[in-house]
C-alpha cells in the first residue's frame, strides 16, 4: 500500500529557533513567551496585525503572572542575572505593544529579534549541568559538553556558526577541536552537490580526514541523532534503519546553513574531518518530510552570514577558522 504524507508545513526554519528549542530546559512559561514572540514573524510578512497583537498579548500575560515562576527555572546562583533578563524582557514586551499600536512593521520585526536574543540569554541561564553521558566507547574522542560559536573565515566573507554540543557532544567535540588544531584553515570547499551543499574539510594528500599525531591512525566519527523526547542521542546507525521515519529530531535539516558530517555512504561511522553545509531548499526538501535527517549528524547551525553562505562553491576556500566563545565547554580526549 502507498500512503501519501504531506510534509509539516508549521516546521521551523530559523536556525536560532532551533538552537532554543534545543536547549535542555525545562520551564513552561518561558517556552510559551518564546513561541508567542516567534509566532509574530508568521503574521508580519503579510501586515495580520490581529493575531500579531494576540501573540504580544499572551507574551505580556505569562511575563507578568508567570515569572516568579520562570526565575525558579533557573539555578540560585544566577537568579539575579534571570530577574534583570527578565526586567529587560517586560520592557521590551512593552516597546514591542507600542510598534504593533503604530502598525510599523520594520519596528516590529526589530523588537521581536532583541526580545528573542534576551529569551536565549535567560533560557542559557536555566541549562544546569549535562543532559547525559556520552557512551564510554566515544571517551577517547573530544566531546563539547554545551556550546561553541565559531567563525570562520571565506575567500566570499565570512560565517558564524553555533555548534550544539548538547545534542551532539561527539560531533561537535570534533569539529572545535579540529578548529582549535587550525585543521581547516586554507582548505578548499570541495563540492557544490546539485547546489544545496557545500562540503569542506578534505586534507591534502591521500587521506580523507584527520589523521590523529598521537595515534598516527585515522580519527573516525560516529553518527550522533536526538530524537526529541530521547533522553540521549542515537549512536553508530541511521534512523531509517532502526525503523524510525519522519522523527522529530533535536537538530533537524529544516533551516538554511545546517552544520552536519560527512561520510562515506555506506558507513554511518566513517567520518572524520569533512563536514557539510546544507543550503536548505523547500522543494527538495521539505521541513519535516526529507531524506537526511535521521542519516547524518546535525551539530550545529550558520546564524549569522547566510548571504555569504549563498555565494560560496567549490571554487573557494576556508581562510581561517577560530572559536569565539565557549571554548571552555570542549572536553579533550581520556587516556584509554
Amino acid at each position: 500500500m502507498l500512503i501519501s504524507v504531506l510534509a509539516q508545513g508549521n516546521a521551523i526554519t530559523d536556525p536560532k529557533a532551533i538552537l532554543r528549542y534545543a536547549l535542555p530546559i525545562d520551564s513552561e512559561p518561558i517556552r510559551k513567551v518564546q513561541e508567542a514572540i516567534e509566532d509574530i514573524s508568521n503574521h508580519l510578512r503579510g501586515k495580520r496585525w490581529p493575531p500579531i497583537a494576540k501573540d504580544v498579548k499572551t507574551a505580556s500575560f505569562l511575563l507578568t503572572l508567570r515569572s516568579e515562576q520562570i526565575v525558579a527555572s533557573v539555578p540560585s546562583d544566577r537568579q539575579p542575572q534571570a530577574k534583570t533578563l527578565l526586567e529587560d524582557i517586560k520592557t521590551g514586551v512593552t516597546e514591542l505593544q507600542e510598534a504593533v499600536d503604530n502598525k510599523d512593521r520594520a519596528e516590529v520585526g526589530s523588537k521581536r529579534r532583541a526580545i528573542l536574543n534576551q529569551i536565549t540569554d535567560l533560557e542559557d541561564l536555566m541549562v544546569e549541568g549535562f543532559p547525559f553521558e556520552v557512551p564510554g566507547e566515544y571517551a577517547d574522542l573530544p566531546q563539547l559538553k554545551g556550546r561553541a560559536t565559531v567563525e570562520i573565515e571565506t575567500t566570499k566573507g565570512n560565517l558564524t556558526l553555533v555548534l550544539d554540543g548538547y545534542s551532539a557532544p561527539v560531533n561537535a567535540g570534533n569539529f572545535v577541536d579540529l578548529v582549535q588544531r587550525g585543521f581547516y584553515d586554507d582548505l578548499p570547499f570541495i563540492r557544490s552537490g546539485d547546489d544545496f551543499v557545500v562540503q569542506a574539510g578534505d586534507p591534502p594528500g591521500a587521506d580523507a580526514g584527520f589523521i590523529d599525531p598521537k595515534t598516527g591512525e585515522y580519527r573516525a566519527i560516529p553518527l550522533e541523532i536526538l530524537v526529541r523526547g530521547d533522553q540521549s542521542p542515537i549512536y553508530g546507525t541511521t534512523l531509517e534503519e532502526l525503523g524510525i521515519y519522519l522523527p522529530d529530531l533535536v537538530l533537524p535539516f529544516n533551516a538554511y546553513g545546517a552544520v552536519a558530517l560527512a561520510r562515506p555512504s555506506l558507513d554511518p561511522n566513517g567520518g572524520s574531518s569533512q563536514f557539510f553545509f546544507f543550503k536548505f531548499d523547500n522543494e527538495l526538501t521539505p521541513p519535516g518530510f526529507n531524506l537526511m535527517d535521521g542519516r547524518y549528524s546535525v551539530f550545529g547551525y550558520v546564524v549569522d552570514g547566510k548571504e555569504v553562505l549563498e555565494t560560496i562553491t567549490d571554487k573557494d576556500k576556508i581562510v581561517s577558522a577560530k572559536v569565539i566563545d565557549g571554548l571552555d565547554n570542549l572536553v579533550e580526549p581520556q587516556a584509554s
